[in-house]
């Protein structure tokens, strides 16, 4: 078969993505030194970046409690209700100052959820200087990893990859035996800078078809012997080792790279058990039509991942935040396109957490929000909101420490300001979760360019973040801060006791007094807000001796021993 019959029975086209299990993928493959960074990383941490495409607004996602009323005289048309009908906003976290405590849209008890188990994180007001609220050139600086007067040819991705090892020739030799994927898989249809590297091509292939039909597809290719002779000639000699030269000899072995790359993503694929997890798919308030986009992206990387794919970089995508007009439903601020996006993410993640916890991976995933700006303070009289600058970034994961990163916004201003430099954040996963030292963080990655704060004149150098825990001992500890029995008074006891206890949500909360037996000798419920709360027990029907006092609800399950004398 010759290249052009190859070309046209494979479908594929360079600059765009595959499509495997019907979703589109793009793929960055390696150099030889991106090949080895790959097998000689000493950790097998995978990063996940969602990106947000159309700039989110932040201030209807996390909702600053302390200056509501202000919050809602600035945007009263699309502001989301507190205490006041049956949609309200989620308070996320009491244990926080004051100052800093938010709420969540009602569409977003997942994330409440992920939040209170150890699994989530907001940072907020991220952005860089002179944010001109752009969309292109928003997300081209996000991806470049510069700051608004950079124009770099590469993505920050792109050269943590390829500034581990010095570059060598490329495409020979890829796939090969010790690093035989992508170490970067995007999805959609767009070739985000976010993985290019200077001089270098990032491999883009489009292939069309379900693994096992591609599967049978190869299996039909009569292939290619290159007897010496290109019908078509050979560029000339002074463009070997240009990008062009390179861009050339790519599409002239792309046959053979996609056999080999797709043999692979079959056999990965095959070699996981489909999700035993339901991802939530419809939003409950529109048409059954509108489908969750995230869950066919989360359920790829997970069955990907468990059947042994060793990329280290995902890029996925949702749209839909350009919100103008209509960001909100009139007369129902919680209901729209907004609240389904939000619900989307929310929901499909912690279905994404529940998959990676049954494959046994969850320990090895951290995911990453981006969006390209936030929305301005005051709405507009469109039910929607503006272009913006700052906004907040989330990340889920098993090894992230939880909890909010920064304070509250100054509503008296027309933007949200910056807290946090996007490149502090980035720098601060690539050194405590993709295992990237220092000096190669400040001289090849970021260029010494990044700061928490918005001093950057004068450049600036990596500050640590925290931002990872131990994955059991961390996380243990951050439900014991939001769910507890705090004592149990007086203790020994007589005629009654008192249960002292703290929760972060409403629960419906059980309590059981049970003997040294195990029997239960009283039980009663109540539902109740988050906050503290004090219970007493009635105890003189008792007789004296060991007893235990139970409280569980659906964040609680705790005993603690009492002594009746």
């Amino acid at each position: 078969m010759d290249r052009r019959k190859f070309v046209k029975k494979l479908g594929f086209a360079a600059g765009l993505p595959i499509a495997f299990q019907g979703v589109p993928l793009k793929v960055l493959g390696g150099y030889q030194s991106m090949q080895r960074l790959a097998a000689a990383s000493d950790n097998d941490k995978v990063l996940i970046i969602l990106q947000m495409h159309g700039g989110n607004d932040g201030l209807n996602t996390f909702i600053p409690l302390e200056a509501y009323d202000q919050y809602y005289s600035r945007r009263a048309n699309v502001a989301i209700p507190y205490k006041v009908g049956n949609r309200t906003l989620i308070p996320l976290d009491s244990t926080v100052p004051t100052s800093d405590q938010i709420g969540l849209h009602p569409d977003m008890q997942d994330f409440k959820y992920m939040y209170d188990i150890g699994r989530a994180a907001v940072f907020q007001g991220v952005s860089y200087e002179k944010n001109n609220g752009s969309h292109f050139r928003g997300r081209d600086i996000w991806f470049m990893g510069g700051g608004a007067d950079d124009y770099f040819p590469s993505g920050w991705i792109g050269r943590y990859l390829s500034n581990i090892y010095l570059p060598e020739t490329y495409p020979d030799d890829f796939p090969n035996t010790d690093m035989p994927d992508p170490l970067a898989l995007e999805m959609g249809n767009d070739v985000s800078l976010l993985f290019h590297q200077e001089g270098n091509i990032p491999t883009s292939l489009s292939l069309g078809s379900s693994p096992g039909g591609l599967a049978s597809l190869i299996d039909q290719l009569e292939g290619f012997t290159d007897e010496g002779v290109d019908p078509r000639g050979l560029p000339p000699a002074f463009l070997d080792g240009s990008p062009y030269g390179k861009e050339m000899d790519w599409i002239l072995g792309l046959e053979d790279k996609s056999e080999t790359y797709i043999k692979r993503l079959v056999e990965i694929y095959d070699a996981a058990a489909a999700t035993a997890v339901t991802y939530p798919e419809n939003y409950p308030f529109l048409p059954a039509s509108n489908r969750n986009p995230l869950t066919s992206q989360l359920q790829l990387v997970a069955r990907l991942l468990a059947g042994g794919l060793k990329t280290k970089v995902f890029l996925l995508k949702i749209g839909g935040f350009d919100t103008h007009a209509q960001q909100v439903v009139q007369g129902e601020s919680t209901m729209g396109g907004h609240a389904a996006l939000l619900y989307y993410i929310s929901s499909a993640m912690r279905a994404f957490n529940e998959d990676l916890n049954q494959r046994g991976i969850s320990d090895r995933v951290l995911t990453m929000s981006m969006s390209e700006f936030g929305r301005r303070v005051a709405s507009n009289g469109s039910y929607g909101t503006d272009h913006g600058t700052g906004g907040p970034i989330m990340m889920w994961g098993a090894g992230l420490r939880g909890g909010i990163y920064g304070t509250n916004p100054d509503l008296s201003l027309n933007n949200v300001a910056m807290q946090f430099d996007y490149r502090q954040i980035y720098a601060n996963i690539l050194f405590e979760w993709m295992g990237v030292d220092q000096t190669t963080l400040t001289n090849d990655i970021f260029f010494g360019d990044y700061v928490t704060g918005p001093d950057l004149i004068n450049g600036g150098t990596y500050t640590p973040m925290d931002l990872i825990s131990d994955v059991i001992t961390g996380q243990q500890k951050f439900r014991n801060d939001f769910y507890r029995i705090e004592k149990l008074y007086p203790n020994p006891a007589t005629n009654y006791t008192q249960i002292e206890f703290f929760i972060n949500d409403i629960q419906e909360m059980h309590f059981e007094l049970i003997n040294i037996k195990g029997a239960v000798l009283t039980t009663f419920k109540r539902k109740l807000n988050p906050g503290k709360h004090t219970v007493s027990l009635v105890l003189d029907q008792f007789s004296k001796g060991i007893y235990f006092v139970r409280v569980t609800s659906e964040k609680l399950n705790e005993t603690r021993k009492l002594i009746i004398q």
